[in-house]
């Protein structure tokens, strides 16, 4: 195991995360003990323009995957226009490795209750949702929790600190769907209609919620103002790089010595990351891995040195997305990883498009005839025309998720592919596991 150089060390830089480990740390007396409430009570003192423009002048860029500018995305409500105004709160995580929201919740949930106050004082509205994942039972109950002694501390309600500003909260709990974290199928779904995305234009900052001026926003998003409102646009870049600032909640999963949560300023280098995570598994050496969960493309070794910024990521040819870092060592199989993440894909697609639908259906069968030993050269033609026929042709982003590990894969570990189709690598699938993917 290694032990991380002290300029390693700095780049942790625990925002946050900085109250996960105190005692209690979900409750509102061990919140206000820590800063909390502190800075909405700052913000009820300025105009909702002013906050609008602090956070665009932060840089503070979604949290959620897009990397879209939060300040831009406010600033996009119209105003005056006699309408209700809705915050939405995206918490529905659900993509494989990604573990930074859920965690965030279930230790600091007052630090997501406290941002969602400002951030709709700031939007000018007067009712705001969190729509959390269906199985996350226990951090929906921490949640809930923290709603209710907002309530009880007056930091809810009627007349939020005697400001004259009312806001009302709801905690919503969805079925467990992953295409609900698609921020417009969040809201059909939050309407009680089946969740599927919907057609754009119109976007939900003018017909979102009830058809309503919407802002949706991710969790370490919305949980991120706070900080900001106390410390300053500056101190906020102080940290991270010119184009990608503040810190970043980056998920460590798979073949590292600890994984976890590990909060550094953005630009870190998986090298770094794996430094501060004890290295590698003994035995194991990094083959490839995903900078942002497996619906950004696979990297391999040779990126060990990537900025994990939003620009540098993207210069290496993937996404930063939700910073799910999964580690993968030469012990592990891209081509199996890659079938895996499909299944997942074909399972949660709404089915709302053809290309999606039947794209990944027909894809995981293709896999399925190679891990079986029975796949053909022609086969991986087929999978890249298929990967071809979903990009940039399905409804939403999850036609186009699906296909990143396909394409990268095949990019970076062809001769895998090869091994199994002549014969070289023992097939991982039986042919039982076959049936229905001729």
């Amino acid at each position: 195991m290694t032990t991380p150089r002290p300029e390693t060390l700095a780049k942790l830089t625990p925002v946050l995360t900085k109250r996960w480990l105190s005692p209690d740390a979900w409750q509102i007396g061990t919140y206000e003990q820590l800063d909390g409430y502190a800075a909405l009570r700052k913000a009820l003192k300025a105009h909702p323009d002013d906050l609008i423009q602090l956070i665009k002048d932060s840089g503070l860029r979604g949290r959620g995957g897009a990397g879209f500018p939060t300040g831009l995305k406010w600033g996009f409500i119209p105003q005056g226009d006699g309408k209700p105004h809705y915050l939405v709160v995206n918490a529905d995580e659900g993509e494989p490795g990604t573990c930074k929201d859920l965690p965030l919740m279930t230790h600091d949930p007052h630090a997501l209750v406290e941002g969602v106050i400002i951030a709709s004082y700031a939007i000018r509205a007067a009712r705001a949702y969190i729509y959390i994942r269906g199985e996350a039972v226990h951090a929906a109950r921490r949640l809930r929790n923290a709603v209710q002694e907002a309530y009880d501390k007056g930091y809810l309600g009627r007349n939020i600190l005697r400001s004259g500003y009312d806001l009302e909260l709801v905690v919503h709990s969805g079925a467990g769907a992953y295409i609900c974290g698609e921020e417009t199928a969040l809201l059909d779904s939050l309407e009680g209609f089946r969740g599927q995305p919907r057609l754009r234009p119109p976007f939900p900052a003018t017909h979102g919620l009830y058809a309503s001026p919407t802002v949706v926003n991710n969790v370490g998003t919305i949980a991120s103002v706070p900080p900001i409102v106390l410390g300053g646009a500056d101190w906020w870049k102080s940290m991270g790089t010119e184009k990608s600032s503040g810190p970043m909640i980056y998920s460590l999963s798979g073949r590292v010595a600890n994984p976890g949560q590990y909060e550094c300023s953005m630009g870190v280098t998986l090298r770094e990351l794996l430094e501060l995570a004890g290295g590698m598994q003994p035995g194991h050496n990094l083959r490839f891995w995903t900078p942002g969960g497996s619906s950004t493309p696979l990297l391999a070794a040779e990126h060990l040195d990537v900025p994990l910024d939003f620009e540098g990521v993207a210069a290496a040819g993937s996404i930063l997305g939700t910073t799910a870092t999964q580690i993968f060592s030469d012990q592990d199989c891209p081509v199996y990883a890659t079938y895996r993440w499909l299944e997942f894909y074909h399972h949660e697609s709404c089915g709302k498009c053809t290309p999606c639908r039947e794209g990944n259906y027909w894809m995981v069968r293709v896999y399925r005839r190679i891990l079986a030993g029975q796949g053909t050269h022609e086969d991986l033609d087929t999978l890249l025309d298929t990967c071809d026929n979903i990009l940039g042709r399905s409804f939403c982003g999850l036609g186009d998720g699906a296909t990143s590990s396909v394409t990268s894969s095949l990019q970076y570990f062809k001769q895998d592919y090869l091994d199994y189709i002549e014969g070289r690598t023992a097939p991982k699938l039986s042919d039982k596991q076959l049936v229905g993917a001729h």
